[in-house]
């Protein structure tokens, strides 16, 4: 693993603000997709949210550092194609050299903090479409979580219309990710029924004024024939927390990238915060689900030792 200098990247935060805006111009860009056409994304954006549990440990993501030394492994492994983050984590990649050739996903909408009461009211509290396109990101990501009790939600809506009308005007890919979600017993929890993931896609996808650079970022729930059978626009699946067993997430995984309009992963805390600890392999087998040119050359990633 690449030796990450915290030092130097507490110097250049203190001392060289404009390193940041530097790391960015100077880095190697890719095209969004290569010849597969899928994507694998590592997702880092939850602290933002206020989200720092993975599992059972209420602060795994909590330890800035720790985060850090997990993403570049992650980074490190060729079949992994990007990073989704809020501009803190990118900006700490950047400086710490590790976004050369990989796809940067901005996140955009952090202001529902986890537990809080105006959690619905999911405002855009980190990049925007210019800063984006003046960074020279690859790809935005926005939350929709649709309360139909809680009237926050419309503010919510309009504001993401507002995202995906900017970013097509920008030719900025955007990833809307859907949920319709309710409070029980005061805690706003997703709904991963079929008919519920469904619903969330036919309302999300209706956003904007134009939907030409728009894509998906759905769970993987029972019947995703289903799922996929209400929209043509390409989709990720994200992975949610980490499950009791890894062999199954993964088996869902695999059968889902099989679909059509499935165009790859976007993954985080499954990944980075493994049950058994080990980053690389997680990420190595969730890398060679996605790009099956990996896995026809080295073999079923599922026959690993």
């Amino acid at each position: 693993m690449t030796t990450l200098d915290f030092d130097e990247l507490r110097r250049l935060r203190a001392e060289r603000p404009e390193a940041v805006r530097e790391a960015y111009e100077n880095r190697i860009r890719r095209p969004l997709v290569r010849d597969d056409g899928r994507l694998f994304i590592v997702a880092a954006d939850h602290p933002a949210r206020g989200a720092l549990g993975v599992g059972d440990e209420g602060d795994a993501m909590a330890d800035r550092y720790r985060l850090l030394e997990r993403l570049a492994i992650a980074l490190e492994n060729p079949g992994v194609d990007g990073v989704l983050g809020t501009p803190d984590i990118l900006d700490d990649l950047a400086l710490l050299g590790l976004l050369d050739d990989k796809v940067l996903v901005g996140s955009m909408n952090r202001g529902g903090l986890r537990g809080s009461t105006f959690e619905m009211d999911d405002r855009f509290t980190g990049f925007d479409v210019p800063a984006m396109a003046a960074a020279g990101l690859d790809f935005a990501k926005v939350l929709i979580r649709l309360d139909l009790d809680d009237p926050a939600t419309v503010r919510t809506m309009a504001e993401v219309a507002r995202a995906v009308s900017e970013a097509a005007a920008a030719e900025l890919p955007i990833m809307l990710e859907p949920f319709m979600s309710s409070r029980v017993n005061g805690r706003v929890v997703n709904d991963l029924s079929t008919e519920a993931v469904v619903t969330s896609v036919a309302i999300a996808s209706g956003l904007g004024d134009n939907s030409a650079y728009s894509w998906m970022k759905l769970p993987v729930v029972p019947d995703m024939e289903r799922v996929m059978a209400a929209t043509t626009m390409p989709t990720l699946l994200l992975g949610g927390d980490n499950g009791e067993d890894q062999d199954v997430t993964f088996a869902s995984w695999e059968a889902a990238l099989a679909l059509p309009g499935v165009r790859g992963l976007t993954v985080g805390r499954t990944l980075l915060y493994p049950r058994d600890g080990d980053v690389a392999s997680a990420v190595d087998t969730a890398a060679r689900l996605v790009h099956t040119d990996i896995r026809n050359e080295e073999g079923d990633p599922h026959e690993r030792s």
